[in-house]
């Protein structure tokens, strides 16, 4: 069995832990249980929330058993947020999201085949809205609330936060009592005695291990651990996860997969080795090499394509990702621009500076201006001499007359031109009729 412990150290994930010594002999005398929550906040999960995923397949690799626990119940209250009150979603919008959620978890872990008849190490997907939803209030304050203090509760750092602002409503107040009460059930249903999480989740983590204390006396399991990773930030101080065009998300229909691969393809230089360690199963090995790469062949970006590479496979598969690797080699003039599918085409052109022109009778706008209104070039005289120097691009083939115009025959797909100037700036027109 793969000492975890150590792996996860050696890549820079653990941020907190209970007991160390006492939860790596847990482990050595696995296989342990081990969850995470997802709560329903959204229609699909995004890149932040694969620290978690891909931690919960590294247990199971490491010979344990993962539960992936979707909050159909805590999804309709919601974690408080530092800033703000949460806003409530309908019981409708939580269970659809729910089973959205579902199905993305179960991409990345290995379940049983036969669900009458798992393996020790086989993944489980639960939904704690299973015990929560048919539990009154009144067994929620005799059970549960009174093994909670409300001074301790009132000293969490985002309890204090909330209050020295605008406050807190009891719903949120609450939540740490539900998703403690999470950790109880998983640990009766099914031996559960590892949480992990975001080191965001300490406080929740920590209060779920004292509740089992109180409620189960750590019987008939032994104590129960906790082990929380790393929040990822970029070397340069801004939020992981983000762009300029918002979340990265692991739905394609939110995030295209070219996006989502391109996402990771622009990592800095100084992100991309840790990035590597917390996201890519590569080994020891693999991932130093491509360390020395990116400090010996910068321009190379090696390491970069790696990691974008084996997650755009792993979130959308190897079929999508061939054809974004393709779609983008042929924005840059390496690949043929009509390989492309319609779908990916447009959805890479989605990701650089478009510009939509409609057509006469003459076709398009002249070239000169289409250069010119993309921003590929300051002005129309600029674009005339790039044009003599031999530096510009109509859907990979090199423009030596400025003043022809395109006809729709020209557009990929009927709809498609894509304008380069050298080899790296790109630009796309959209054909509107």
């Amino acid at each position: 069995m793969t000492d975890i412990i150590d792996e996860l150290e050696w890549r820079g994930l653990i941020a907190q832990t209970t007991d160390l010594d006492e939860l790596r002999k847990a482990l050595a005398d696995g296989p342990v249980t081990v969850y995470c929550g997802f709560d329903p906040t959204a229609g699909s999960l995004h890149v932040g929330h694969l620290t978690q995923i891909l931690t919960l397949a590294r247990f199971q690799h490491a010979g344990h058993r993962p539960v992936a626990l979707v909050g159909g119940g805590t999804g309709l209250i919601g974690d408080p947020k530092p800033t703000a009150e949460r806003g409530l979603n309908s019981a409708e919008t939580v269970s659809q999201w729910v089973r959205v959620l579902g199905r993305q978890l179960s991409s990345f872990l290995r379940f049983p085949d036969d669900e009458d008849n798992p393996g020790p190490t086989d993944a489980i997907l639960d939904d704690n809205a299973a015990w929560l939803s048919s539990m009154s209030a009144i067994d929620m304050l005799r059970d549960i609330g009174k093994h909670f203090s409300v001074n301790q509760m009132l000293a969490r750092e985002t309890v204090k936060a909330r209050l020295n602002a605008e406050g807190m409503s009891y719903t949120e107040f609450s939540y740490v009592l539900l998703q403690s009460y999470d950790f109880v059930e998983l640990y009766r249903r099914h031996g559960c005695t590892l949480q992990i999480g975001g080191s965001d989740q300490w406080g929740n983590i920590t209060a779920g291990l004292e509740l089992i204390r109180r409620m189960d006396d750590n019987e008939p399991h032994g104590p129960a651990h906790g082990l929380t990773t790393n929040l990822l930030t970029k070397s340069d101080g801004s939020k992981f996860g983000k762009t300029e065009s918002g979340t990265v998300w692991l739905d394609e229909r939110l995030t295209s997969p070219y996006a989502f691969y391109q996402f990771w393809f622009n990592t800095a230089d100084s992100d991309v080795v840790r990035f590597l360690k917390v996201f890519s199963f590569r080994s020891r090995e693999e991932i130093e090499e491509l360390e020395h790469q990116t400090r010996e062949r910068p321009a190379s970006r090696a390491a970069q394509r790696a990691l974008a590479e084996e997650l755009t496979t792993l979130v959308h598969g190897a079929e999508e990702c061939r054809k974004v690797v393709e779609a983008s080699r042929a924005l840059f003039g390496r690949a043929e621009l009509t390989a492309l599918d319609s779908s990916t085409l447009g959805a890479a052109l989605a990701e650089i500076p478009t510009v939509t022109a409609t057509t006469d009778e003459e076709g398009f706008p002249p070239l000169v201006d289409l250069f010119a209104d993309t921003g590929l070039l300051s002005s129309k005289s600029a674009v005339r001499r790039a044009v003599q120097e031999g530096g510009l691009y109509v859907n990979n083939a090199k423009i030596t007359d400025v003043d022809v115009r395109l006809t729709r025959d020209d557009a990929i797909h009927g709809c498609y031109v894509v304008l380069r100037r050298g080899k790296r700036n790109v630009s796309g027109v959209l054909l509107r009729s």
